[in-house]
């Protein structure tokens, strides 16, 4: 089994941190990455293509000095490569305009205001990955036991009836 890419872009070192020390419950199946900055995401993204990991979810801050986080989950979306990654924006700062924007453009999967609370982000980031998985992967079963197993199983079985298995 392959693992999943998670990526974390926040250009404060010390919330990068937080964020990646309560999603190490999904290190068993996923590489969680932190990049400080648009640029070095793009770096990460790119490493792990070569290695052919899909970058399954990106949880990204909006204000960075040098480009929005919206920007960027936009231009994700408009990439052929990463379109079908679940894109989190993770932010105090984004205000409704650049929210709204996202949201016109189908580049963002849900909103998480800062601070966040471990739980939820946990299950936020559950659901997310395996609507990710039922979304994209031939095999979903293979993540059943990580994320959403009900939710998994139901997916592979409506695919059965509807292929006539």
């Amino acid at each position: 089994m392959n693992k999943l890419l998670i990526l974390c872009v926040d250009d404060e070192r010390d919330v990068l941190e937080s964020v990646v020390r309560d999603l190490k419950s999904f290190a068993e199946f996923c590489e969680i990455e932190a990049a400080e900055s648009v640029s070095e995401a793009r770096e990460v993204i790119a490493e792990y293509q070569v290695e052919g990991t899909p970058l399954a979810m990106i949880l990204c801050d909006h204000i960075m000095p040098e480009e929005t986080g919206v920007d960027f989950l936009i231009e994700l979306h408009q990439n052929v490569a990463t379109k079908a990654c679940k894109k989190l924006l993770l932010t105090g700062q984004a205000d409704l305009n650049d929210t709204v924007n996202a949201v016109n453009h189908h580049c963002l999967d849900f909103y998480i205001a800062k601070p966040w609370k471990k739980e939820e982000l946990i299950d936020i980031v559950t659901e997310h990955l395996t609507r990710y998985v039922i979304e994209t992967a031939e095999e979903p079963m293979q993540w059943a036991r990580f994320l959403d197993t009900v939710k998994i199983l139901q997916s592979v079985s409506e695919k059965r009836t509807q292929f006539g298995e």
